[in-house]
C-alpha cells in the first residue's frame, strides 16, 4: 500500500521532469569579483573587463528598477483616479437617492390629498 502523500506514478514523473527542467534553466552564477580575494589572480585586462561588466549589470538593473517603479506609479495613479471616481459616484448616487425620496414623498402626499405636492 502506498502512503497517502505519494503522487501517482504519472504525476511523479511529470514533477521530476519539471524539477529537472527548472534546475537546468537556472542561471549560472555570475563570475564577478565581489570579494577582493577572488580577484587576486586576475590580470589588469581581466579586472577591467570585470569592472565593466559590473557597471553594465548595475546600469541594466537600474533601468529595470526605473521601468518597474514607473509602472507601479502608473498603477497607483490609476488606483487613485478610480478611488476619486468612485467617491464622486457615491456622492452623486446619494444625491440621486435623496431627490428620489423627496419625489416619492411628494407623490405620496399628492395621492393623500395634499394638492400642494401635485403638479408643478
Amino acid at each position: 500500500m502506498r502512503p497517502a502523500t505519494a503522487l501517482p506514478a504519472p504525476l511523479a514523473a511529470i514533477a521530476a521532469l519539471m524539477m529537472a527542467a527548472l534546475a537546468a534553466s537556472a542561471p549560472a552564477p555570475a563570475l564577478a569579483c565581489s570579494d577582493p580575494d577572488d580577484c587576486k589572480g586576475l590580470s589588469r585586462e581581466e579586472l577591467a573587463r570585470d569592472r565593466a561588466e559590473i557597471r553594465r549589470l548595475n546600469r541594466e538593473q537600474l533601468r529595470y528598477v526605473e521601468r518597474r517603479d514607473a509602472e507601479y506609479a502608473r498603477g497607483w495613479e490609476a488606483y487613485d483616479r478610480h478611488a476619486y471616481d468612485m467617491a464622486d459616484y457615491e456622492r452623486e448616487r446619494a444625491e440621486y437617492e435623496r431627490r428620489m425620496r423627496e419625489w416619492r414623498d411628494a407623490v405620496r402626499r399628492c395621492r393623500d390629498g395634499d394638492w400642494r405636492y401635485c403638479g408643478g
